[in-house]
């Protein structure tokens, strides 16, 4: 790319409108605004990489921390608006000889084809010259000394050399220029025992192609460089359509957001605006089959919504005035004009790539482990691929260079850096697919040892608005209506114009029904806060919905917990409301505890309705519940179960459980719930569907299980393989086979996870 053109790039991503495509902003210590922008990378291989990247990032000056995922080929990097820009990050990326782009749709997948063409050229490259290096070296495996005479001997190792450079100066391309960053960066990763094992081998075969009476002798190993060039990059672009498969489900996420809006002036009339140009307050009219460009409530107009994006639930929901709508989710059934509650950053989508976001560009605990240990491992390698060449040139020198390059190309460890990386990134993806989001891939380890998990009440048990239990008519109103179902009917039709939660809870215990005509003809819809909504019907009736000395002066006393529906300041009618459970709720804690985990309910309530409600989701033992708890005592239980030596997980959603979820072990938040709770989470649940803890620590169990069986896999493959290299039974070119197919058994196991 010229330079012109470079600058003029960055220049483009520099700017602040474009910045809200890859960048969030949080508050710092003091208050101050901190960017944290999401890059998609191109040119990595290994652990050794992502090290050498953060390295160049955090030398940037205003960068206040940066990390970067080998796995994923992602990094986040939080940066200081007024000392630094996000052209400033790119450049030292490109400067450490890596690709950098913003994670925003259109360049990153741009960057995903071109390196999927490149290692699909190399591939190919390598894999064609190995098969003709291989048919001409045949003749020299199948004939007995002295059946090919010397001249044409030479002819086929001239041959092979020259279908080596190829793969020698294009397809082992990536392999140099890894090994040469990681020694510019002083560290040692994957790519420099690789390029040793395959440069040793070129210039050892070499030198017996041009001079076979020389120290190297006669034999040649271009069939085995070729191979193992071949077998290795065959395993790195599986690799690679894994890494590219995450990322497009990433991507997917976002690109469900439309690029431009419909907003509605005061006057009603519309314009076409960008996304990132609304505001919170702003009207928009969504069209059918539109996504809703933000979160916000329905102000006109009834639909019905696809949220399966964001919860996992594949039957679209009715949503009429009133009803909540979130950014992502389309729009099915009719046009409906929004008011926007949140946009931008601040929506629920945002929030859930946010997490996405900074859980794949995360390295878990195992995987930094790995890399503590891959640096000294591989100096053993340098040192017994020298003790080998050293020893075996004593015994047979013929042999001291196919020894030394089969143990620096059997012994390297890819597979060992990817156990864990790869099962973990697959499992957070396939998390995410069915509503839970991940924060930090530490988590997923952490949920599969937990052995006593605490839930809050209101708002994760439980609904975070009340249910509708029961309708009582006033004798005014039995003169009235035929029956209580009646009366529903028209309070449901009223409370639709409302946006508050009894109101909410009122029209959803009627979702698909109204009283004839009613919801159309009411007329001077007003709502008064604190009081209730009143309306006039189609012979001018006045009609009041809301608290019962507002309603009407006539009739029953208010109850507490009550919403009374009134005609011309008459009393017609009671509703009561109750604490309804969530579906699924009961199943999932007897779920939880036949997997032998101890469950224990946390609420606020007292102890008469704290057993009540244990009744109903089969915690009949006092034991499990904590009545009339206050976020001191909800810590102080947590901390005492983790002092018994119990490992503990928390699941709640209100603003007193941060405290507590950030204590525990390993903590879930509902999706629906304070973005304090969120923040301070290591999983949210989107679904707010509590089936979901139950299969969160399935997930966490299985991908557990399966690294530790791709340690173990690695672990045998290294004691099997190096004693044979070591003793000279294992060729380089079966040890190439050997480390390929190793990293590759790893890689298709991994993904298992995210099933």
């Amino acid at each position: 790319m010229p330079a012109s053109a470079a600058d003029a790039s960055l220049a483009i991503i520099d700017d602040p409108i474009e910045q809200g495509r890859y960048t969030r902003w949080i508050a710092g210590e003091r208050g101050q605004r901190i960017a944290e922008s999401s890059l998609q990378l191109g040119g990595m291989h290994c652990a050794a990489c992502a090290g050498i990247i953060e390295r160049a990032l955090r030398s940037v000056a205003g960068v206040r921390s940066a990390h970067v995922s080998a796995a994923a080929e992602r990094a986040t990097v939080c940066w200081d608006p007024e000392r630094t820009r996000p052209s400033a990050l790119i450049d030292a990326v490109r400067r450490a000889g890596y690709e950098a782009v913003p994670d925003a749709a259109a360049p990153a997948r741009e960057m995903r084809r071109q390196d999927h063409r490149r290692a699909v050229w190399r591939l190919f490259v390598a894999s064609f010259c190995a098969m003709q290096v291989m048919m001409l070296a045949t003749p020299s495996y199948l004939s007995a000394a002295g059946d090919i005479p010397p001249d044409m001997s030479e002819l086929l190792n001239w041959g092979s050399w020259l279908l080596s450079l190829p793969v020698l100066l294009f397809s082992a391309g990536p392999f140099y220029r890894g090994a040469w960053h990681q020694l510019r960066a002083a560290r040692i990763g994957m790519d420099v025992p690789v390029v040793l094992g395959v440069t040793i081998a070129f210039v050892a075969s070499t030198a017996a192609t041009f001079d076979p009476l020389g120290p190297f002798g006669h034999k040649v190993y271009f069939d085995s460089l070729t191979m193992f060039v071949a077998f290795l990059l065959g395993a790195r672009y599986l690799e690679l359509r894994a890494r590219q498969r995450a990322a497009e489900a990433l991507e997917a996420s976002l690109a469900c957001l439309p690029e431009t809006a419909w907003r509605v002036a005061d006057d009603g009339s519309e314009e076409a605006v960008s996304v990132l140009r609304l505001r919170v307050g702003d009207r928009v009219r969504v069209p059918v089959g539109q996504a809703f460009p933000g979160d916000g409530v329905v102000e006109q107009g009834r639909t019905r919504a696809d949220e399966s994006l964001l919860s996992g639930e594949s039957v679209p929901l009715a949503k009429q005035p009133g009803a909540e709508v979130v950014a992502g989710s389309i729009n099915l059934g009719a046009p409906v004009r929004v008011r926007l509650l949140r946009v931008g950053g601040d929506t629920r989508l945002e929030a859930i790539v946010s997490m996405m976001r900074s859980a794949m560009s995360q390295r878990p605990a195992a995987a930094r482990l790995a890399d503590r240990w891959a640096g000294p491992f591989l100096w053993g390698v340098l040192l017994l691929a020298a003790a080998a060449a050293a020893l075996w040139s004593f015994v047979d020198p013929q042999r001291a260079i196919s020894v030394a390059v089969a143990v620096l190309i059997v012994t390297c460890p890819c597979a060992l850096s990817l156990a864990a990386p790869a099962a973990l990134v697959a499992a957070a993806r396939g998390l995410a697919r069915r509503g839970v989001m991940l924060q930090r891939l530490d988590a997923i380890e952490a949920l599969a040892g937990v052995e006593q998990i605490f839930f809050d009440k209101t708002g994760t048990l439980t609904e975070d608005r009340p249910g509708l239990c029961a309708t009582q008519l006033t004798a005014a109103g039995a003169a009235q209506y035929a029956s209580p179902d009646a009366a529903l009917r028209q309070a449901a039709s009223l409370a639709r114009w409302s946006a508050h939660p009894l109101s909410r809870s009122l029209a959803a215990a009627l979702p698909d029904q109204t009283d004839a005509g009613a919801e159309g003809a009411w007329t001077g819809v007003e709502e008064t806060a604190g009081q209730g909504v009143e309306a006039r019907d189609g012979a001018g009736r006045r009609w009041r919905l809301g608290r019962g000395d507002w309603v009407g002066a006539a009739g029953d006393e208010a109850l507490a917990g009550r919403v009374w529906l009134g005609c011309e300041g008459q009393r017609l009618a009671a509703f009561e409301f109750d604490e309804a459970l969530r579906d699924g709720a009961a199943d999932a804690l007897r779920a939880l505890r036949e997997a032998g985990l101890r469950v224990t309910l946390l609420t606020g309530d007292l102890p008469e309705r704290a057993r009540a409600l244990a009744a109903r989701v089969g915690l009949a033992d006092a034991c499990d519940v904590l009545a009339q708890a206050t976020p001191e005592s909800k810590l102080e239980a947590v901390c005492a179960a983790q002092a018994a030596g119990r490992r503990v997980a928390m699941v709640g959603d209100g603003i007193n459980d941060a405290p507590v979820l950030a204590r525990a072990d390993v903590s879930l938040a509902m999706g629906q719930g304070a973005l304090v709770s969120r923040s301070q989470a290591d999983a949210v649940i989107t679904s707010n569907d509590l089936q979901d803890v139950v299969r969160a620590r399935v997930v966490a169990l299985r991908t557990v299980a399966i690294v530790r069986q791709n340690l173990g896999w690695a672990l045998v493959y290294n004691a099997v393989g190096i004693p044979l290299a070591l003793s000279g039974w294992l060729p380089p070119w079966a040890a190439g086979l050997g480390m390929a197919t190793s990293s590759l058994v790893v890689v298709l196991n991994a993904l298992r996870a995210g099933r």
